[in-house]
């Protein structure tokens, strides 16, 4: 069986995308140091060839690059009734990004109301992906009190975790484990006391499989104790664990990842994220999420979050995972998705961030992102 995990280019510190559904363009606020979003490059797979989900945004639907990896068939098993979401369902959009900077930089080019109305305008995580202990808690707080100041629901991205993408692309994190323990606390210290969404690190666990079983284990264990302190920090964080996506491990394989790392756990875990970065269509993730939730047990209240960015026409026939033609934006993020166990739909993806093929890894390209909006 052969997994590949995303590998990841994260180059120097810029600033991430974060906006919200129903949120006017605000005023400036103060500009956090925040990481853009890593940029995978998976092997070659074969996407499950289910129709795409309705979208519910005029923006075409679209998705992200796919690992590879044996695909699970969809479960027909009757769904659990829905849980319920965030008392807040407004996804928070933040002022500042590569996208915005490009949208006012260019104002009479004639791609800009396409992708500031389509990307622009829509909400995606932020992204922290450097070691910097000394500044982590002041930049995380920037974005989440911005957002409990609108009444809206910020999302980040810790990304840290030593041994990160297994030496690959996105190699980097903080030195050890108790380093990265430390950079966790200093993270929670800033997630304040309103609603905010978690994305624990992508793939430290579906990519797990080059470590050997004593760091794993050990891996798994900061994993779950990162949880469990970023929930103490703040009782209405909901955090969300690694399951990879439905091109990669089955759903029982998985599960039995995700258990080892505590995501069954209501101390640490709300549930599951599927598809960060990848282009598998809504529907395959959902059948996917829904039978690792089985099979990781738990509370019953345990959910799931699909990275719906680059999905909308489903991940390329040939593999291809850098930037590939003919993708789309997918179902606008929302934390109303009307699916028993699925908590949102997210943008953790940055759409138009290049993989590194249309433009340089994680900065912003417009020919890109019009492509993916259009």
């Amino acid at each position: 069986m052969v997994v590949a995990a995303s590998a990841v280019v994260v180059i120097g510190t810029v600033t991430g995308m974060l906006s919200a559904l129903d949120d006017g363009r605000g005023s400036d606020e103060a500009r956090p140091d925040v990481t853009s979003s890593p940029l995978l490059q998976p092997l070659p797979a074969v996407p499950t060839p289910l129709p795409p989900s309705p979208s519910t945004t005029s923006a075409s639907a679209s998705s992200s690059a796919s690992k590879a990896g044996p695909s699970p068939k969809a479960s027909k098993s009757a769904s659990p009734k829905p849980r319920n979401g965030p008392a807040s369902v407004r996804l928070y959009r933040h002022t500042d990004s590569q996208v915005l900077d490009w949208v006012r930089a260019n104002r009479d080019d004639p791609r800009r109301p396409v992708i500031e109305s389509r990307i622009a305008d829509r909400p995606s995580a932020v992204w922290f992906a450097d070691y910097t202990p000394s500044n982590i808690t002041a930049r995380v707080r920037a974005v989440t009190s911005a957002g409990a100041a609108k009444g809206s629901v910020p999302v980040v991205v810790p990304y840290a975790v030593p041994n990160r993408d297994c030496g690959g692309a996105s190699q980097g994190g903080a030195p050890d484990l108790g380093a990265y323990g430390g950079w966790i606390d200093k993270f929670a210290a800033g997630l304040g006391s309103g609603e905010v969404v978690v994305i624990l690190e992508p793939d430290a666990i579906a990519q797990s499989d080059c470590l050997s079983e004593g760091r794993r284990t050990a891996r798994f264990a900061a994993l779950a104790r990162a949880g469990r302190v970023l929930k103490a920090a703040n009782p209405k964080a909901r955090v969300y664990f690694d399951a990879g996506h439905s091109d990669w491990n089955s759903p029982r394989q998985q599960a039995g990842l995700l258990r080892r790392a505590g995501a069954a756990s209501a101390a640490s875990s709300d549930g599951i994220f599927s598809n960060v970065s990848n282009f598998n269509r809504t529907g395959d993730e959902v059948a996917y999420v829904r039978r690792t939730l089985d099979a990781l047990g738990g509370p019953a209240g345990l959910g799931a979050v699909i990275d719906t960015s680059r999905n909308g026409n489903g991940a390329p026939a040939d593999g291809e995972w850098c930037d590939p033609a003919g993708r789309k934006l997918g179902q606008a993020p929302t934390l109303r998705t009307g699916q028993a166990r699925i908590d949102a739909y997210l943008w953790v993806k940055l759409p138009g961030e290049s993989d590194g093929c249309r433009g340089a890894p994680g900065t912003f390209t417009p020919d890109y992102a019009y492509d993916l909006a259009r």
